[in-house]
This record gives C-alpha cells, sequence and structure tokens, in this order.
C-alpha cells in the first residue's frame, strides 16, 4: 500500500493559438430517451482556446461515419478544420474510418491514454456540469409545462443548457466564452423580461417563464461546477522521482495479471495492452534481501514466450477492383468487406493480403462475367 500523495502534478496540454484549432471531444450516453427522433445521448464538443461548448443530441448506437457527419455538419461548416482533437479511446475514433479520414484531413488525433481519462479532462468537467443541469431541470421540475400539462424533455433544454454555459464566467479567463469570441454576450431571456405581462396565449407565456427558470437554475449550477482546477489537483498528488530503466510496482487495480517488478513495455507487448499509461498506477520498486544477494536464491526458469499472431477478419465478398501505381509498378487491389463489419471498414486490400483470397476472387470475376454477358 502507497502512503503520502499520489505521484503526477498537472501537465498542460500545448495551447492553441487560435478558436477551434485544438479541441475535445467526448459522449454523454445513457440517456432517458427524448426529442421525435428518441436521442439517448449528445456529443460534446469544445473549443480548447476560448472554452466554447457545443451539444449536439445523437444515438449510442450511432456509427464512426453517423459521427463524422454529425461533426461536419455542426463544427467544420461553420469553424473549419481542427488541427488537433483530444478524445478518449472510444471505439468510434480508433476505428479505421475515422483515423483515415482525419489523416487525410490533416488533422492529428490526440487520444488519452488507458485508465487516465484526465488527458480530457476539459471535456470531462463540462460534461459533469451538463450532467448536474440536466439532473437539476430533471428532478426539480425544470422540464418545460405547458397549460396543457404537455412535458418537453432534456432534448429541448439542452440549447438552453449550452446557451447558459457560453455566456457564464469561464474559471480560466474570466470572460465568458461568447465574450471571448465574439466582443460581446448575446442577450438573454431575461435580459428583455416584462413583469406582469398579460397575455392570451397562456402556451407562450409558459415558454418564457420555462426560459427565465432555466437560464437561472443554468448559472446556478454552472456557479457550483466551477471548483475544480490545479490546485486541488496537485493538493493531493506530487512529483513522481523515477529513473530511468529503473523497476516499478505496478497497482493490480487495474491489471490483475501483473505482479512485481517488471520490464513495463515488454510484459504490456506480450499482453497486448497499452505500453503507456499514468504514473499513478505505480511506484518505486526497492530491492529485497534475495535482490541484494542473488547467490541465496535460485534463479527461475524464465517463462516461455508465446508470440501471438492476429488473426485477419473472415471475407464477406469483394466489392470491387482497381489498378493503382506504387513504387513505380502497377498493382491491382480490391475492396474487401469483412464479416460482421459496417460498410465505413472496408479496404483496399492486395491479391496477396487477402484472407482465403482465390476464392473470393474466383467468385468476383465469375460475377463481373455474369454483369458483362446480361450487359450484352
Amino acid at each position: 500500500m502507497k502512503h503520502g500523495k499520489k505521484y503526477g502534478l498537472l501537465q498542460h496540454i500545448e495551447k492553441p493559438n487560435h478558436p477551434w484549432q485544438t479541441i475535445n471531444m467526448n459522449w454523454v450516453s445513457g440517456l432517458v430517451p427524448g426529442g421525435k427522433e428518441n436521442f439517448d445521448a449528445f456529443l460534446v464538443i469544445v473549443d480548447r482556446y476560448r472554452k466554447r461548448v457545443r451539444c449536439q443530441p445523437c444515438h449510442k448506437e450511432d456509427t464512426a461515419m453517423d459521427t463524422a457527419l454529425l461533426f461536419w455538419n455542426n463544427i467544420i461548416s461553420t469553424c473549419g478544420v481542427p488541427k488537433i482533437i483530444i478524445s478518449d479511446r472510444d471505439p468510434k475514433f480508433t476505428s479505421e474510418f475515422w483515423t483515415n479520414l482525419y489523416d487525410m484531413l490533416g488533422t492529428k488525433l490526440a487520444f488519452s491514454i488507458a485508465y487516465h481519462p484526465q488527458t480530457g479532462g476539459l471535456a470531462e468537467r463540462i460534461i459533469h456540469a451538463m450532467e448536474n443541469i440536466l439532473r437539476r431541470f430533471c428532478v426539480y421540475g425544470m422540464e418545460y409545462q405547458d397549460h396543457e400539462r404537455s412535458t418537453h424533455d432534456w432534448v429541448t433544454l439542452l440549447p438552453a443548457v449550452q446557451l447558459a454555459y457560453n455566456t457564464s464566467q469561464h474559471f480560466t479567463t474570466w470572460k465568458s466564452p461568447s465574450l471571448v469570441e465574439k466582443g460581446w454576450n448575446p442577450l438573454l431571456p431575461v435580459d428583455h423580461l416584462k413583469k406582469n405581462l398579460l397575455t392570451i396565449y397562456p402556451t407562450a407565456k409558459d415558454v418564457h417563464d420555462m426560459w427565465k427558470r432555466a437560464c437561472n437554475t443554468a448559472a446556478r449550477c454552472i456557479a457550483e461546477a466551477k471548483e475544480y482546477n490545479k490546485q486541488r489537483w496537485d493538493k493531493c498528488h506530487m512529483e513522481p522521482h523515477f529513473k530511468e530503466l529503473g523497476q516499478v510496482l505496478v497497482s493490480t487495480l487495474s491489471f490483475n495479471n501483473l505482479k512485481g517488478p517488471k520490464k513495463m513495455r515488454v510484459s504490456f507487448e506480450f499482453s497486448r495492452k497499452h505500453t503507456v499509461f499514468p504514473v499513478s498506477l505505480v511506484k518505486p520498486y526497492f530491492q529485497t534481501e534475495e535482490d541484494k544477494f542473488p547467490s541465496r536464491k535460485k534463479n527461475p526458469t524464465p517463462p516461455e514466450i508465446v508470440e501471438l499472431e492476429d488473426s485477419p477478419s473472415p471475407v464477406k465478398k469483394i466489392i470491387k477492383a482497381r489498378k493503382i501505381r506504387m513504387n513505380g509498378k502497377d498493382q491491382r487491389q480490391y475492396l474487401v468487406r469483412s464479416k460482421d463489419q459496417t460498410v465505413d471498414k472496408n479496404k483496399w486490400l492486395a491479391e496477396d493480403a487477402i484472407p482465403d483470397g482465390k476464392i473470393h476472387l474466383r467468385i468476383f470475376r465469375a460475377s463481373r462475367r455474369n454483369e458483362q454477358s446480361h450487359q450484352l
């Protein structure tokens, strides 16, 4: 058991030079289905330069292609292509479709390392704030309810939460994200509030009152969510003092199959685990009497190392062929779809790289001949 502060002081991420150059992305999922399309999640996108946040309702089961289209329609179309996207290791972000797409766009994808979500801490704090606000809305009756007792859910309230956050003072800049981005704050419903207003349309007044309550409650919740900062983190952490190639003890909380001092990179390569992890999971290893005097103990037989081979996914069918020129030579490639894979994971492979290629190529060429004969 380790006593004292945890290792690892807060490390700052590279500072962006202009708006929407570096962004954070993350999901809030597991929500009650809401809206006409029964959204059960929303995507949080944060500009690290101005701290501006955008929230887009979506579905938990959306694919990497769905997420890319959502990102294109709501971010790239108005803010341009970011230089760096920071996210966790969600399968949507680590998929070949997503990584290849943004590689062509020139965007660097920065993933948080395993068991260390603090890398995307900016998005995590905003998600925490959004969840707090939405929870208060739902628990304390902040949903819009008109004179016919018709209720609007969190999808209706999400734009109000986004507006309240972007017009509230940020703890880093001491200015609101809207003020930093535009030079002025947009007017809120409470700014034009008319007292003792009588109207013959009860639904309009209900909406007006809902927006008033929503903005007031959101501002109060956001103020409570701004208690997280570097000083609070560093009170419980300390700077580690490790030596290169030194031995350490690894916490078995996340790695149940690792015990004692080990050469971490070698151990992780053969266990197929990510080789980079936070210093909070390790502590220095101090040699025992047996380590100091090797002659007193028997050298154990080294374990047998078994090389693991990656098994390729079985091929469902070959869709089409193309001819490209690589290294001064013509090469034919085939667009392959694997079994149990979506369309966005189709790959161009050479003939010798296709599993059971002879069988599938025979079927593909036969279908091509049939198509040509029907056309004649």
